[in-house]
């Protein structure tokens, strides 16, 4: 393989990985802006039980926000140095949340899928195929 095919599959993986944190993100703020808390905790987001209900309402719109970040930017070729930087902000959300779940004895797994998927966004789109404006 060419180098060059070599950086367009890595740019399919990488809008992939996108897309797909921008959808987990994006739903599960939208369900916090939405949902009452206490469907929100028996849906399993336990932590909703020991924050304020405006915290986990300002923890969606920031999911959403960033859910938006991951996409737009780069697709829209409008400073695509947000994409990463909105990564660089799950992967620090998820590591918070990772060592909340640790202290409360429940699992991290997903956290650390998450927090590994946007490291791959933050390197992908910072090093190795960052979008460029056109």
């Amino acid at each position: 393989m060419t180098p060059k095919s070599n950086s367009s599959i890595l740019g399919v993986a990488l809008w992939l990985v996108q897309i797909i944190l921008a959808a987990a993100f994006g739903m599960a703020g939208f369900m916090k802006i939405t949902q009452p808390i206490v469907e929100l905790a028996e849906a399993g987001m336990t932590f909703v039980n020991t924050f304020p209900s405006i915290a986990v309402r300002l923890i969606g719109v920031i999911e959403i926000m960033g859910a938006l970040g991951l996409i737009l930017p780069a697709a829209l070729r409008i400073k695509p140095v947000l994409t990463p930087l909105a990564a660089l902000g799950f992967a620090l959300i998820m590591l918070f949340a990772a060592l909340y779940h640790l202290l409360h004895q429940e699992s991290i797994l997903p956290n650390l899928v998450l927090f590994f998927a946007s490291l791959f966004v933050v390197w992908g789109r910072f090093v190795s195929v960052p979008v460029k404006i056109k």
